[in-house]
């Protein structure tokens, strides 16, 4: 890049360009009076050695009071805030896009250390190259090395499981045992057996000494799944945990030491919860000491294509397994179930073909298959009102709950965190339509 002379003023700020992302990222250019040309080709005033752009992609204006960005006609555009532009006057805080590079115009004076965005496309297995998930590599890079307790927070479906995986795997207790404990799947009588264990004789059943999770994951770490859903009165238990590191058996006496790092992750508004009297303060202060929050699909479409193309990946299909067209849908997709949601449709129409993408307008309340979704036909267009809603209600649990229950293999507990309905409405719900269903937790996430 080339060195400063005389800085620019925006109004009465002064500007430089920080590369955010891209094969660049960190470096800075003080902006003077006068015209850069940016570009691969190294005749540009700035250079930039991302493959995805043009050799003169975009030409920058500075004046006195302002600079003024001019596309050059680049093959693939120069976005905006993630608009595309010919001509656009820019501002401090605008994010220009040239490819996988992004500009961002900031006072001279920022530091730049903490604009930095990561310049991983993965972090173990969770993908993205959204900007959204650039700053979400960033902190668990971060994170990874020490030993803090990390709490996750997103909606169901976004990965917060890979996410607390990939942290283990990334930290110098990558060797230790990582051990998940699902605590929506476990019955409230049997959460202390299983993350403090118990001496034998505790308790109907308990025939032998059992060691919990806790100090099965000496020297890892323990993966605490929805722990929004603890039992308030195991609460303190589990804040001993993390302030002493210790551990009492359930039936025992004695405290034994324990070397683990917990990682906790929740969909549930665990400041809502506090003000509710459902979670302690002190609990939620000890478990987010480090604190990620895992953006839903819906804020990082972007990242669309290089999910499909991973699922295909996973079951071995090239990406043209799949249409333009089938993909332009998905893009249209508001996907509230997230990336899982997104996993289960690529599935569905590898193997069913269209007629299992949703529906493409208003986001349905789950994973609802257009064919299922358009069952009810125009004969309940000719009913009063209130009976032809009724029916056409029926019809929409039916089908969606038998969706739901078959995606889930029957298991209550993820089907109750996948449709974020209550496990024991739920249970009515599918008592009500004949659905067959079975106690139990699983681990995915």
């Amino acid at each position: 890049m080339t060195a400063p002379v005389k800085r620019v003023r925006h109004g009465h700020v002064r500007l430089k360009l920080l590369v955010l992302s891209g094969p660049d990222a960190g470096k800075t250019q003080s902006l003077t009076p006068g015209e850069y040309q940016i570009g691969a080709a190294s005749s540009c005033d700035i250079v930039l050695s991302d493959k995805t752009i043009s050799r003169k992609h975009l030409m920058l204006e500075v004046r006195e009071d302002g600079v003024k960005a001019k596309d050059l006609g680049s093959r693939n555009g120069t976005l905006c805030e993630g608009l595309r532009f010919t001509e656009v006057e820019v501002h401090p805080g605008t994010i220009l896009t040239l490819g996988t590079t992004e500009l961002k115009f900031l006072p001279e004076e920022t530091r730049e250390r903490s604009m930095l965005l990561s310049s991983r496309g993965h972090f173990g297995a969770l993908k993205g190259q959204s900007r959204k998930m650039r700053e979400v590599f960033t902190l668990l890079e971060r994170m990874a090395p020490g030993d803090s307790d990390v709490l996750i927070q997103g909606e169901t479906g976004t990965g917060k499981e890979l996410c607390a995986e990939a942290l283990h795997t990334e930290s110098r207790r990558a060797k230790g045992p990582f051990i998940i404990v699902d605590l929506a799947g476990i019955a409230p009588s049997l959460i202390e057996s299983e993350l403090f264990g118990h001496v034998k004789g505790a308790f109907t059943g308990a025939h032998s000494d059992r060691a919990g999770a806790f100090e099965r994951a000496s020297g890892g770490t323990v993966f605490l799944d929805e722990v929004g859903e603890l039992p308030l009165e195991i609460q303190p238990r589990l804040l001993r945990v993390l302030e002493r590191r210790q551990v009492k058996r359930v039936g025992g006496n004695d405290y034994r030491t324990v070397d683990m790092r917990v990682v906790a992750a929740t969909h549930v508004d665990l400041e809502g919860a506090i003000k509710d009297g459902k979670f302690r303060r002190d609990l939620f202060h000890r478990l987010a000491v480090l604190r990620v929050m895992v953006p839903p699909l819906r804020e990082r479409p972007e990242d669309i294509p290089l999910l499909i193309d991973t699922v295909l990946e996973r079951m071995g299909k090239p990406p043209s397994t799949l249409s333009d067209q089938t993909r332009a849908l998905l893009m249209q997709y508001p996907w509230p179930g997230n990336v899982r949601e997104l996993r289960n449709v690529v599935e569905q129409v590898v193997n069913l073909g269209e007629d299992a993408l949703p529906e493409m307008g208003e986001a349905p309340a789950g994973n609802v298959p257009r064919a299922a979704a358009a069952t009810a036909g125009s004969s309940e267009l000719e009913l009063p009102f209130k009976e032809a809603k009724e029916r056409l209600i029926e019809v929409f649990e039916r089908d969606y709950l038998k969706s739901l229950i078959e995606r889930c293999e029957g298991n209550i507990s993820r089907a109750s965190r996948e449709a974020d309905i209550n496990r024991v409405h739920l249970r009515k719900l599918l008592r009500k339509h004949g659905l067959d269903y079975r106690e139990g937790g699983d681990s995915s996430e």
